[in-house]
């Protein structure tokens, strides 16, 4: 994975790494169509949005926006086949990228060959970009690096910091720094939870972020100078 260039971030490029994100679960197709018309407007590089709203998604961005999905989201609990039942039907209904939740049960008590077991199995049905969603702030630097590295082998594009939904927080400047250094860029990085201003999303591309998942894009590119 090419790591971003030294030289400053233009408003531009810091678009092209955003990913344009809904997943609130009270989302309506109305406010989904709302938000690919923005990222058209905005010229970001993805639009992130639920499974169930794939197929809507892909007819209105076209070619022009990459779509991705999340997959046992929040909680990452689903059983492993349900994860590559659900990543396999997100592709085939135009789903460009997957964002898969681990299983935090198994992260957490130090399980990690299921979980890189799991995460094999999506990666075979899923003929896209691949990203692994490890809830940075709710494990320790030492599981972070282990979590980076399991992704690692098992074939992932991207590592990503959060969902945004847990209460041990979202994305963190050290978490990123830490999972950057780890997948030394083999893997992408993708920062992602309370990412609301240009100053924190480029903290995050700093410290070695090469995507960003966003609500709150226009208020972030907004903010940049130039």
């Amino acid at each position: 994975m090419q790591a971003l260039s030294s030289a400053p971030m233009t408003r531009t490029a810091l678009a092209r790494i955003i990913d344009h994100t809904l997943l609130r679960p009270e989302a309506s197709p109305e406010q989904i169509v709302e938000l690919c018309e923005e990222a058209l407007d905005l010229g970001v590089g993805a639009v992130c949005v639920s499974p169930s709203y794939v197929r809507l998604a892909a007819e209105h961005v076209g070619d022009d926006v990459r779509v991705a999905t999340v997959v046992a989201f929040p909680s990452g609990a689903s059983r492993t086949a349900i994860k590559v039942a659900e990543a396999a039907l997100a592709s085939r209904e135009g789903a460009d990228e997957v964002d898969m939740v681990i299983d935090l049960g198994f992260a957490c008590s130090g399980h990690w060959s299921a979980v890189e077991g799991e995460i094999a199995a999506v990666r075979r049905e899923t003929p896209g970009t691949l990203k692994v969603i490890i809830e940075s702030a709710l494990l320790s630097p030492d599981a972070i690096v282990t979590a980076c590295r399991v992704a690692d082998a098992a074939g992932a594009d991207f590592v990503k910091t959060s969902t945004g939904f847990h209460a041990a927080g979202g994305a963190s400047v050290e978490a990123v720094r830490l999972m950057a250094q780890t997948v030394g860029g083999r893997l992408g990085v993708k920062a992602s939870g309370g990412i609301r201003t240009a100053e924190q999303a480029l903290a995050m591309v700093d410290a070695g972020a090469t995507r960003l998942g966003i609500s709150a894009s226009r208020a972030v590119l907004d903010g940049m100078t130039e």
